[in-house]
């Protein structure tokens, strides 16, 4: 967790109003979190941090890719991902996050940590069925894709026209049965 040192803005120093910070996150800041369903990230991440008298406004923005694999075909793809969050940040008598945008911090503090913020925005943006984009247009080749192609029902083939009209001369009995009443 050392490599979070980044995410720590100290807002003891900082003067009244709006303050600006980027991030580049790739697959180290996920692997800080053991993290590992994302092959590759390439994340660009815009925070503005708001100082009033008695709180801290947090803006939180982000837009990139995430490499994963698609659910269909297992084939790796630049899934693109951007997501937006605000958080209110107060000062109280104890440490308290269990509202998602609303964070209590001790009256001592001086220090905000933004590295778990980041991290659940970010996985909270990928949708849960990744889909390549190749399979949605028809254009992704690949070997299981071929296969299923393969194997898939070329057309339903039917019963030569003098076949259809017979039946079996049981089920005509029990037909009968059915308009004797």
């Amino acid at each position: 967790m050392k490599k979070l040192k980044e995410f720590l803005i100290p807002f003891a120093g900082l003067k009244v109003g709006k303050h600006q910070f980027e991030y580049h996150i790739d697959k180290t800041f996920f692997e800080d979190f053991k993290y590992e369903e994302f092959e590759d990230s390439d994340i660009k991440v815009n925070v503005v941090l708001e100082k009033k008298s008695t709180m801290l406004e947090i803006a939180f923005r982000h837009v990139g890719t995430v490499t994963v694999p698609c659910d269909l075909t297992s084939e790796l793809f630049a899934l693109p991902v951007k997501s937006k969050f605000k958080l209110v940040v107060q000062f109280g008598d104890a440490f308290n996050d269990e509202n998602e945008e609303l964070l209590i911090l001790p009256h001592g503090e001086h220090q905000v940590d933004l590295s778990q913020y980041i991290y659940e925005m970010i996985v909270l943006s990928v949708p849960t069925k990744r889909v390549h984009p190749g399979v949605k247009d028809g254009t992704l080749k690949t070997d299981v894709l071929e296969k299923l192609q393969a194997l898939a029902v070329r057309e339903v083939k039917s019963a030569p026209p003098d076949q259809e009209n017979e039946t079996d001369p049981r089920w005509d009995k029990l037909k009968q049965l059915l308009t004797d009443k």
